[in-house]
């Protein structure tokens, strides 16, 4: 039976990287594809490509996800297995809805509620959830905003001489690269969650005393989270691209090259962010240089709201299905 429950918590895993990739494509996809940069078939090919790399960046969002939020010893494979669950269908039902919220959280909600419901309150580390998902799932918009309308207002000062016409076809093939490295910063941190999670199972089932990362586990989920991105996920890069507000070739550099910096510090740090909350925020940044109303500030309110509630709806959740798998 213990074998079952592992391969079907392996399964659980890379479905949840896959849906994982076509839940947050497009993160890195949407603004090349809304100001038609680069054809949706060629941008979701590119991004998926990127993505598959970034994923050998480094572990240390791994070591986070696997040591640092809950107590080891309380980690079970069906813990495991109600979180992953928990967060496959949270990002089934935000796709479906065309909220572009966090896979992360959405995990990480469902790893502490399986948590709780194995073991009780005690075993999550409160500091460690407090500095590395909510100070960072607060803040990482926030400086996502912040750093995108200074880089806007510089390079709205520096090159307001060109036309529009030529700030269009210069900053359209600077995009390119833009959402290629926001791509590779896609997999850098959020293929970490999958990796983390199955390392996890590894360390469960065989008593493993230390945290080593396995290398078919890290390239198994770059495959899974690749393959996802190729599906595209429509109905969030509509959100992403087009409704918060109509993005020009400028506003795609700017926001795609400001996420993916902090994206890549923050996954050389071991912070789990959102890379849907970095990149909403920077596109928010990105319209608000050139005019408040150029954002629809509904949709953004409404994804906030999504934000909000992804942890606890997950927490709860998972606790549901563990008591259930239990």
């Amino acid at each position: 039976m213990g074998i079952v429950v592992f391969i079907i918590v392996l399964i659980a895993a890379f479905v949840f990287a896959f849906t994982n990739g076509f839940h947050d494509s497009a993160n890195a996809i949407a603004t090349v594809v809304s100001t038609k940069v680069l054809s949706p078939r060629i941008a979701v090919l590119y991004g998926a490509t990127l993505n598959f790399l970034g994923a050998f960046f480094g572990v240390q969002v791994a070591k986070t996800i696997g040591i640092g939020l809950v107590t080891s010893s309380s980690i079970t494979p069906l813990v495991i297995l109600a979180a992953l669950l928990t967060a496959i269908i949270w990002n089934f039902v935000t796709w479906h809805y065309g909220l572009p919220s966090s896979s992360s959280h959405a995990l990480i909600g469902g790893l502490i509620g399986a948590s709780i419901a194995h073991a009780g309150i005690g075993v999550v580390n409160i500091q460690g959830v407090s500095n590395d998902v909510i100070i960072p799932m607060i803040g990482s918009p926030i400086l996502g905003i912040l750093v995108v309308y200074v880089f806007m207002m510089l390079l709205l000062h520096v090159f307001y001489k060109i036309t529009p016409r030529q700030a269009n076809k210069y900053f359209g093939q600077l995009q390119i690269i833009s959402s290629g490295l926001m791509a590779f910063s896609h997999g850098a941190n959020d293929t970490q969650k999958s990796i983390g999670i199955i390392t996890l199972a590894l360390i469960s089932f065989f008593s493993l005393k230390t945290f080593n990362v396995p290398t078919w586990v890290v390239v198994a989920s770059a495959l899974s989270m690749s393959l996802g991105t190729m599906t595209g996920g429509w109905r969030i890069i509509r959100t992403m691209g087009h409704k918060m507000m109509r993005l020009k070739p400028i506003d795609g550099f700017a926001a795609e090259t400001s996420s993916a910096v902090i994206i890549l510090l923050a996954s050389h740090m071991g912070i789990p962010v959102s890379t849907t909350h970095v990149i909403s925020g920077s596109i928010i940044g990105a319209g608000s240089a050139r005019r408040f109303s150029a954002v629809k500030w509904s949709v953004f309110g409404n994804m906030i709201f999504a934000w909000i509630l992804t942890i606890p709806i997950c927490v709860l959740l998972a606790d549901i299905l563990y008591s259930v798998l239990a």
